[in-house]
């Protein structure tokens, strides 16, 4: 397909399917997802996964069962949300061409979506659903944080999906409460930090008592205006770890800075704010920017990332599209009926064609920004219980086919444990950290065969809860290896060894195709050739793609 015209499976109007939402054995997974790389196979060996150690056994070592990676994205809006212009069908379509397995719908919160629209865009997700029966289908909310920015919110099918969804809207959301203030000078900067965290407590209690299987929240954008403080963050994450698990790595508005397109001052993201009385005033300047095309509290080794990650508690990072207005697409909204406005029906008109490309920033879910999830079964249960693991790793523009990370013990035969896991060991014991990489088979959807040219091992220690909770350093974190893989192809393992200190410590994995990196912002010693900011307007996001995985943990006895 050329950059401007739109695809076929666009058409907004497809005939339904029988819609099958039920989770299935990994055998049924292997057959029905119709996944391909590494992931899949090595996934293929078992048919009944081995559980991962209790978080109560003390003995050495560890096994993580075998997992099949699924592909998604958490952050999509539709026609249910007053600033874009897609119908379900039209994302679905796409995401399933471009092959993701599971997509969230997350519409902005207001009034209008709040007393019309949640409601009319589940008849919405239902006919996704059906018309897309090998893709997991989320109906999820873009959460206006009190005192911050925007989550995502989302929540496994179910009789009561939608029904918690709205009344964490009316009762929880900043925008419709007028609680979205949050700087230093503030008089209700307190009141509403605090809701904030009472929002997240109720969400873990709706999980607690069944009312809905389950529920997740990740902070989208956060560095974008500079709002979400550290201790916003580690208040959210602390409030509920298992509801509040994460923040997008890297966030969507990635075709933002394509050459000529925009303008002269566009940066990947749509990162172009400057610090405002809302910021938290500890943020330098170069935080509003992205790095290699992502968030500059994930892209900086031993920044706010690490030092959560510091604490010795998972946190996780994803990527997705933020799909509002696609790149060099022909489509605009249509037009309202006399009378009608967003906040009287909740929905937008149907988008048009037209023959002439339209402002965006995005790409289409799948198109650009993966995250992939390791699971042991196929369902929707299984993909929010594989992102609570932490069993996550991220990429752009298709860099990869497929990754698969284990650190195991060189004394043990057992698989070891992956993204996301813990390792007990002993002081001094020799560990390895296999990684085993499936490079891209075809070329993307920009017809570029991505090649990787290096993979990097981050690894920081583990210190325990920060006394300061405005920290955003890890001043013990730093590119421990940089292996260059440039020419290899096809599905190979990296044996890189380390060794058990004194200390608990964590590892996590980067790579790039190498086209575009220098000195990390903390400076050489820290990241000798990390990502960088592009200049602006000119930021061509195939030619600056990266991976991130999620960390392994690593507990020494005795630490």
């Amino acid at each position: 397909m050329t950059e401007q015209q739109l695809p076929a499976w666009a058409d907004p109007s497809v005939s339904p399917t029988a819609l099958d939402p039920q989770g299935v054995s990994r055998r049924g997974l292997l057959r029905r997802a119709g996944l391909f790389g590494a992931a899949f196979a090595l996934g293929s060996a078992a048919t009944t996964p081995t559980p991962a150690l209790a978080a109560d056994d003390r003995r050495p070592g560890g096994e993580d069962p075998h997992l099949a990676y699924l592909v998604g994205d958490h952050h999509v809006h539709s026609v249910y949300s007053h600033d874009a212009k897609y119908t379900f069908s039209q994302l679905a379509a796409a995401g399933a061409e471009y092959g993701l397995d599971w997509m969230v719908f997350t519409e902005h919160s207001n009034f209008g979506h709040a007393d019309f629209g949640a409601a009319l865009e589940h008849q919405e997700i239902l006919k996704a659903r059906a018309e897309n029966p090998r893709q997991l289908i989320f109906q999820g909310l873009e959460w206006y944080i009190p005192a911050a920015e925007h989550c995502t919110v989302f929540t496994a099918p179910g009789r009561h999906e939608v029904d918690v969804l709205t009344r964490f809207e009316r009762a929880y959301d900043g925008k419709l409460l007028a609680y979205d203030k949050g700087g230093p000078a503030d008089t209700d900067t307190a009141r509403n930090e605090a809701h904030a965290v009472k929002a997240i407590k109720w969400l873990a209690a709706q999980r607690r008592s069944g009312y809905v299987d389950d529920v997740l929240v990740l902070a989208n954008h956060p560095m974008r205006l500079g709002i979400d403080s550290p201790h916003e963050m580690r208040a959210w994450r602390d409030a509920a770890p298992e509801i509040m698990i994460g923040m997008e790595g890297a966030p969507g508005a990635q075709g933002a800075a394509v050459p000529g397109w925009r303008g002269a001052n566009s940066i990947r993201g749509e990162y172009e704010n400057k610090p405002s009385a809302q910021s938290w005033p500890g943020y330098p300047a170069d935080a509003y920017l992205t790095y290699g095309g992502f968030d500059w509290a994930t892209a900086t080794v031993g920044g706010l990332w690490d030092s959560m990650l510091a604490e010795g508690r998972l946190f996780s990072v994803t990527t997705n599209s933020d799909a509002h207005r696609i790149v060099f697409d022909t489509w605009k909204n249509g037009d309202w009926q006399p009378g009608q406005t967003f906040d009287t029906t909740g929905k937008l008109p149907d988008p048009v064609n037209t023959d002439t490309p339209q402002p965006g920033s995005d790409f289409w879910p799948g198109q650009f920004s993966r995250t992939h999830v390791g699971v042991t079964r196929y369902g929707y249960r299984a993909v929010m219980a594989g992102m609570r693991a932490g069993r996550v790793w991220l990429d752009h523009g298709h860099l990869l086919d497929g990754l698969d990370v284990r650190l195991t013990r060189d004394r043990d035969r057992g698989r070891g444990v992956t993204l996301g896991g813990r390792l007990r060991v002993r002081k001094g014991e020799k560990l390895t950290l296999n990684v085993t990489v499936t490079t891209a088979s075809r070329p993307n959807p920009q017809g570029i065969l991505p090649e990787l040219a290096h993979v990097d091992v981050v690894r920081g220690a583990v210190r325990g809860p920060v006394a300061d909770r405005d920290t955003w350093k890890a001043p013990d974190t730093r590119v421990v290896e940089s292996k260059d893989v440039s020419g290899r192809t096809d599905t190979y393992t990296l044996r890189i060894p380390l060794t058990a200190g004194t200390e608990s410590f964590y590892v996590r994995l980067r790579g790039s195709d190498g086209k575009r990196n220098g000195p990390g912002y903390l400076g050489a010693s820290v990241d000798p050739h990390g990502p960088v900011p592009h200049a602006p307007g000119d930021g061509d996001p195939w030619a600056d793609t990266w991976f991130y995985s999620n960390p392994v943990f690593v507990d020494v006895e005795g630490s």
